[in-house]
């Protein structure tokens, strides 16, 4: 049976046992695919390898899963790619996420948009919304990543893991260099760059001092224009 008869097999068999799948001609759904009923599956979406989806999932389109995970009740927006990653009932992906393999994404937990994720646990109802790596890292229940934020796991020969605690606030454009822990509840200020341990409900900040001159454009302007 070649690729396509497999797949036209394949989206007969969910068809038929409850799944919705608009546009079935523009599907790639392999033979050990699962998925539960109620699941809706848009047009252009592929599901590759031994994927297992749950019940009354939405998979929007121009997304590619192979050999995941994926519980009950999961929102996968427009555009995700998911490999060798699991996700857990009530979680939202994307749009335009990717879970590298080894991603373990927690029960209501929110993976948006442009976050990559790589060998890293995502606790229960713990949020990275937006432009975002996590690499080799844990990240505790309720914890809240900020927009650009990166865990620099890589020092040019090994990889090494950032732990973060429950319920902790990790300010938007910060860098978390690994090996390092942030603490419960601790929170880091939006642009620091973490190298040591931040205990329990601490605040770290790790950023060098503003400071405002003013009138300087001014006087930079009449010097070069002196200079003419």
């Amino acid at each position: 049976m070649n690729s396509e008869s497999e797949s036209s097999a394949a989206v007969a068999r969910l068809m038929a046992a409850g799944v919705i799948i608009h546009r079935a001609d523009t599907c790639v759904i392999e033979a050990g695919v699962e998925v539960g009923a109620g699941t809706v599956i848009e047009p252009y979406v592929q599901l590759l390898g031994q994927t297992s989806i749950g019940a009354d999932c939405l998979i929007r389109s121009f997304t590619v899963i192979e050999n995941c995970t994926v519980g009950n009740r999961v929102l996968l927006r427009q555009s995700c790619i998911l490999t060798d990653s699991a996700v857990a009932d009530g979680a939202k992906i994307g749009p335009f996420a990717h879970l590298r393999p080894g991603s373990e994404i927690g029960e209501d937990a929110h993976v948006g948009n442009f976050v990559e994720t790589k060998k890293t646990k995502l606790g229960k109802g713990a949020k990275a919304s937006h432009l975002t790596y996590l690499g080799d890292a844990d990240v505790g229940e309720g914890t809240n990543i900020g927009a650009g934020v990166i865990t620099c796991n890589y020092d040019g020969v090994n990889k090494h893991r950032t732990h973060i605690g429950k319920g902790a606030f990790v300010g938007s454009d910060s860098t978390l260099v690994a090996p390092v822990t942030v603490g419960d509840g601790a929170y880091i200020g939006a642009g620091s760059c973490i190298t040591k341990e931040v205990p329990a409900g601490a605040l770290a900040v790790g950023r060098g001092r503003q400071f405002t001159k003013e009138g300087w454009v001014a006087a930079r302007r009449a010097r070069a224009k002196a200079k003419q």
